[in-house]
């Protein structure tokens, strides 16, 4: 495994992490911890080292997994959180007013049975919300200790930059990593986002870096998706099944055959030789766990960089949402 240093911020994490959204119990396709154990285990085995989660994964229950399997080994590893969504019946039960963040940041420490969260993100932008309320009351949980670094997730690059600057400002603590949405099949954060990024030195951990699922090569043109996540995840379907998504899915897999390896591998090795940190990478099997490790050692030639990116085709913005 090769780690990398999170954005400006010291602390170094894995170049893949995984991401429990898959752990819970509220879809299908999703694992409970029997299932998660052996994953997390090889994870660790493998030197990963960095793990994402959220308040709002099956109402709790994937921070529940997370903080059981990880409370041995603590201190060897970096564990990141998400707040912003709605987690109750209540007025003041989601968004990023200080009221919200201070509640679920002492649930979340709770359910992952820990005295901190190493990187805590703000899960979307709330428009409600005064930037300079969400980023004060941050500051003082990293104040507190409650809380390592902080970190955002999928928006406007306008909004980061003026997140950014009133963290500036304020003199208080920045952001040092974006949780964005860019795979091979959706690559629009390359047109403000990414360079913001690079600019400002922050750490870009992509989710979805292989779709949904779509671009691990078990979906085929003109065939109706039937896999669990297919069924329970409304949103795959929705987003990644235009022709022009299948071109880049294709071409994935020719690659991915010249080269022995499998789709998967490809569309995260393409991710880690644009520069980003590291991709959040979801597993339900422990095969996924380590195909998504083998990918790190995969080279990729500028040649192979260009075949993969030639088929792509502008999308709307999403996942702001």
């Amino acid at each position: 495994m090769e780690y990398s240093r999170l954005g400006s911020a010291g602390v170094k994490v894995s170049r893949i992490c995984l991401g429990t959204m898959s752990f819970g119990n509220t879809a299908e396709w999703m694992v409970e911890i029997e299932s998660a154990k052996p994953i997390m285990k090889r994870a660790l085995d493998l030197g990963i080292n960095f793990f994402d989660t959220a308040d709002v994964y099956s109402n709790g229950r994937s921070e529940e997994i997370v903080g059981e399997l990880l409370k041995g080994v603590r201190d060897e590893v970096v564990i990141a959180t998400k707040v912003r969504s709605k987690v109750g019946p209540g007025v003041n039960d989601a968004g990023l007013s200080r009221l919200h963040i201070m509640m679920q940041a002492e649930r979340s420490l709770n359910r992952l049975q820990t005295d901190r969260i190493d990187l805590y993100q703000i899960h979307r932008w709330d428009y409600e919300t005064p930037i300079e309320e969400t980023l004060l009351a941050l500051n003082d949980l990293v104040r507190m200790g409650k809380v390592g670094y902080i970190g955002a997730s999928s928006m406007f690059a306008w909004q980061f930059a003026t997140a950014l600057y009133t963290s500036d400002l304020l003199n208080i603590s920045r952001f040092v990593s974006m949780q964005d949405h860019y795979s091979l099949a959706y690559r629009e954060e390359e047109r403000e986002m990414i360079p913001l990024c690079k600019d400002q030195n922050i750490g870009v951990i992509p989710f979805s870096p292989l779709a949904r699922g779509f671009l691990s090569g078990k979906y085929r043109r003109g065939d109706t998706p039937n896999t669990p996540r297919a069924r329970s995840d409304q949103l795959l379907p929705e987003r990644f099944f235009r022709p022009e998504d299948f071109d880049v899915a294709e071409r994935t897999e020719e690659i991915a055959k010249e080269k022995g390896v499998t789709p998967s591998q490809v569309a995260l090795a393409w991710l880690l030789h644009k520069g980003i940190t590291a991709p959040i990478i979801g597993a339900t099997r422990v095969q996924h766990i380590e195909e998504a490790a083998a990918s790190v050692e995969l080279k990729l030639t500028g040649d192979d960089m260009k075949r993969l990116e030639e088929p792509y085709k502008l999308h709307p913005i999403i996942g702001h949402s």
